[in-house]
């Protein structure tokens, strides 16, 4: 018959079953359809630089990147790159051999885990996790193994015995995100230094997601794990402009590291987007060229509305813990009588008009995120004043 199909077996390869609409698009379609303001999925609602977007006009005007660039990504950005990591943190890459520019830090964590991992493989990631972990490591065959952040004096710690704990034989690869998404931990030098012993002592690969590294605050500091001794020729370090520059949309984001695994990265990236973004790369290049004043000042904006949320979410009646790095807060709704993130979000809406992630959703061990909800504070002032006057309405 029309239609149908020869086998009762579900269409979606099983790997991904577990894996439906995203919660960012639930919440988002949810935020159009009541009107809500939406500080839920973490894109800014101003653009960046005015010149960096006018360095990708100018590439579109002059024809440079409308055709296919070249695979690893365009020399001028590979090189901005290599020099970014040089000049940063005293990290030396091959622009034409140790990097790689994909579409955003998606993708390059996609690459990453097909590239690394085989089927059987266990991969350790830090819980809450980005979502697009989860659904990687199973398109690879990996099996993710989670090892939970957990609350503490006011932020999110990270349980050093509990990551040795857990590697076993079948570890492949530790996959680490710093500053966190979304608890907003930033991991400190000595537990960095503990993962980089250990990934060394049992022979462990090592992914790094570190795409809000210019997004620290107060006395925070993003110390690449590459930097750490034996950890340059095993670690996989992923960077995005996205978040740092606000061109979200342009999706561009990078790989480096060792010849050998960015070549692996490179043969299953070539497979998945083969390339992507090309007028945009060359503004890129520039933007990564902008003085430290624009990196400080961005920073600054972003501590004032971290500021103002966590202070507007307290008076309504939230436990908000300390964000170090990213442009999320999270909140623990029981003192408001609530325990189920999920359906606090879905009902927040409707209550207040305003839109946040339930950070359940991030963890394999639901029970453990159950109460708390990620806010996103990378919107303009008068946004989240408004976002704050509703929400007061909760208490009453």
């Amino acid at each position: 018959m029309t239609g149908m199909t020869s086998s009762a077996r579900p269409l979606l390869n099983r790997r991904l079953a577990e894996f439906g609409t995203t919660i960012f698009a639930e919440m988002s379609a949810l935020a159009l359809k009541t009107g809500s303001i939406n500080l839920g999925q973490g894109f800014p609602d101003t653009d960046g630089p005015e010149e960096v977007r006018e360095a990708a006009v100018r590439a579109l005007r002059d024809g440079r990147g409308n055709q296919y660039p070249p695979g690893p990504g365009i020399p001028e950005l590979r090189t901005a790159i290599a020099a970014h990591q040089q000049r940063r943190y005293g990290l030396s890459y091959d622009p034409d051999t140790e990097v790689l520019v994909t579409a955003g830090a998606t993708e390059a964590i996609a690459a990453a885990l097909l590239a690394l991992v085989e089927p059987g493989d266990e991969v350790i990631a830090l819980e809450p996790y980005y979502d697009s972990y989860a659904a990687c490591i199973a398109m690879a065959g990996g099996q993710r193994v989670p090892v939970t952040l957990r609350p503490g004096e006011g932020r999110f710690r990270l349980d050093l015995d509990e990551l040795r704990d857990a590697v076993t034989d079948r570890t492949r690869l530790l996959l680490i995100n710093t500053p966190h998404n979304p608890t907003g931990t930033v991991l400190t030098r000595e537990e960095l230094a503990s993962i980089a012993e250990l990934a060394v002592e049992r022979d462990l690969l090592v992914v790094t997601d570190e795409v809000y590294e210019h997004l620290v605050f107060d006395d925070a500091e993003h110390v690449p794990l590459a930097t750490f001794p034996g950890m340059r020729d095993r670690t996989v370090s992923i960077g995005s402009a996205g978040k740092t520059f606000s061109f979200t949309g342009w999706k561009v984001g990078w790989v480096t590291g060792t010849p050998a695994l960015v070549t692996a990265v490179r043969s299953a990236k070539q497979f998945l987007t083969y390339v992507s973004a090309g007028p945009f790369q060359y503004a890129v290049a520039e933007a990564l060229a902008l003085p430290e004043s624009y990196f400080t000042a961005f920073r600054e904006d972003l501590r004032a509305k971290r500021d103002t949320l966590a202070a507007g979410l307290t008076e309504a009646g939230f436990s908000v813990f300390h964000t170090a790095g990213t442009y999320f807060l999270t909140a623990d709704i029981r003192p408001l009588g609530e325990t189920d993130g999920i359906t606090f979000c879905r009902a927040l809406p409707d209550r207040a008009g305003v839109v946040a992630i339930p950070t359940a959703v991030f963890y394999d061990h639901r029970e453990q995120g159950a109460p708390f909800v990620r806010f996103a504070f990378c919107k303009k002032e008068p946004v989240l004043s408004e976002a704050i006057t509703r929400l007061q309405g909760l208490r009453t």
